[in-house]
């Protein structure tokens, strides 16, 4: 038997006993610790049986190779980094923690709020598997393809698939937690289009899924979590024809924050589907008051979508701006890389996932979430934007409120893993002080009822498996159960 028959045999008869454990979560207050390397282990072997590259503490490029996208994790030192060229280098990878009884952690783009996308185990990198081909009207998407790869990759057929907007981010962790994007009201979520993923599972086993296919594994990689099942390694979605669309920007004066949130949140969700807006509040530290701006992307009819808000909000903006743009170079703008090449869209480096000539920033923020199923009552409004005139010169805080409704509702809340079918509009809460964070998120619990975005992973969420999971929490626990009875892929909001 080869070194991986032999590592595949000890993973499938010690899984339940060694397990890939990332460690239970904190008690209630407590203070945790940064992650250190858990010991010495036979590296060398299992760099040999890599196609890929594995970086080791002592290495020069390790400094470089541990850090995730926000800053606040650079502390935390993993014993090894693992970029796996391969589905068999992520099954050997697994096979090695198991017999090591290593924690391991798996990352894509490295964009957990959370950090849960590394450790002080083994980091298995998917980045090296980053291929976006087109085979006619699917794209074929590696794991490791940041989105800024997804949109240039198909860009030249004049196709796109649904997904997120910050260049850096992995398709993997987004399509796996449903993927909410500025396309999402016309054409669906990412895991809305998506027609089989391929999954390095706990026992080693790579297992195309799909809906004939492991339809268990689909429907739970449809919604369902990064992380909780198994290591996608490839993604087949259902693209979409593109054309010129206009991204937008409409602002008021703060004095009329409170008519344009009660506007804006009557006609958003139930806009026609070829609009997706969002509504930014900012405090604006250079500024004696925050901000209030609804930005958007219109397929068509951007000025009509853009005079309809204005009636609803009961005022016209101070300023706005509106232009058609090619659907690569609109998905650049709203990503915050206009202008730029898509190499100059990803982060500086050599590494996997990095581009030499890459030029987008890191990020040093905390984040939380809440769904909204109904519209905010006046003394809810009231509440959020309180939280923002308090304080307003400290630091940059935001809550971006993303219409959903159009195709997101079109699917019932079981049919795939993503249960938030019937939300009007999903809030992000982001800013680099915790306190403020978790003031603002507490204050409008009440009116949220618990509701949160697994993609915005939230490691203070008491009841996180409802919040995120609703009415699927059930069936996803029994598909966890099934593939991963050893409980190898487990984090501090594992299922």
């Amino acid at each position: 038997m080869d070194r991986r028959a032999v590592l595949r045999t000890a993973l499938i008869g010690g899984l339940a006993a060694a397990g890939c454990s990332g460690g239970e979560p904190p008690a209630p207050g407590a203070r945790t610790s940064r992650p250190r390397p858990t010991g010495p282990a036979d590296w060398n072997a299992l760099a040999r049986g890599l196609d890929g590259r594995l970086i080791r503490p002592s290495d020069a490029a390790y400094d470089r190779a541990r850090r995730l996208y926000i800053p606040r994790f650079d502390d935390v030192e993993p014993a090894g980094i693992a970029y796996c060229e391969t589905p068999q280098d992520v099954a050997e990878c697994l096979a090695f923690a198991t017999l090591r009884r290593m924690p391991c952690a798996v990352r894509s783009g490295g964009h957990s709020y959370a950090g849960w996308s590394t450790g002080g185990g083994l980091v298995i990198d998917v980045s090296p598997m980053a291929a976006v081909k087109r085979d006619g009207g699917h794209a074929v998407v590696g794991a490791g393809a940041r989105l800024i790869d997804l949109y240039g990759g198909l860009a030249g057929a004049g196709v796109s698939v649904p997904a997120g907007t910050c260049p850096t981010v992995g398709v993997a962790g987004l399509t796996l937690g449903g993927g909410l994007g500025v396309t999402s009201r016309a054409y669906g979520l990412s895991c809305d289009v998506l027609e089989s993923v391929e999954l390095v599972t706990a026992d080693g086993r790579v297992l195309t899924c799909g809906p004939e296919e492991n339809a268990d594994l689909f429907w739970a990689c449809r919604g369902g979590g990064g992380g909780n099942f198994g290591v996608a390694v490839s993604f087949t979605y259902r693209t979409h024809e593109t054309g010129d669309v206009t991204p937008f920007s409409m602002r008021w004066p703060w004095a009329r924050a409170a008519a344009v949130l009660r506007g804006w949140q009557r006609w958003a969700p139930a806009a026609p589907d070829e609009v997706w807006t969002s509504l930014h509040l900012n405090t604006d530290p250079g500024a004696g008051t925050p901000t209030v701006e609804v930005t958007g992307v219109a397929l068509a009819d951007a000025a009509a979508h853009m005079d309809a808000l204005a009636a609803a909000v009961g005022a016209d903006p101070d300023s706005s701006d509106a232009r058609s743009r090619p659907h690569l170079d609109a998905m650049k703008f709203m990503g915050g890389c206009a202008g730029r090449t898509v190499e100059q869209c990803h982060a500086q480096g050599t590494l996997p996932g990095q581009r030499p000539g890459g030029s987008f920033p890191r990020a040093d923020y905390a984040g939380k979430s809440h769904i909204a199923y109904r519209p905010l009552p006046d003394a809810a409004v009231g509440t959020l934007l309180a939280r923002f005139e308090r304080g307003n010169g400290v630091a940059n805080r935001s809550a971006l409120m993303d219409a959903m409704g159009g195709a997101i509702a079109r699917l019932g809340p079981g049919d795939t893993a993503f249960p938030h079918r019937r939300g009007l509009f999903c809030v992000q809460y982001l800013a680099p002080d915790t306190a403020w964070l978790r003031a603002a998120h507490a204050s409008m619990e009440p009116y949220m009822r618990g509701a949160a975005y697994v993609n915005y992973i939230d490691p203070d969420l008491k009841d996180w498996a409802r919040a995120y999971y609703g009415p699927n929490l059930g069936r996803l626990r029994k598909v966890k159960a099934a593939h991963d009875p050893g409980n190898l892929f487990r984090f501090p909001q594992a299922l």
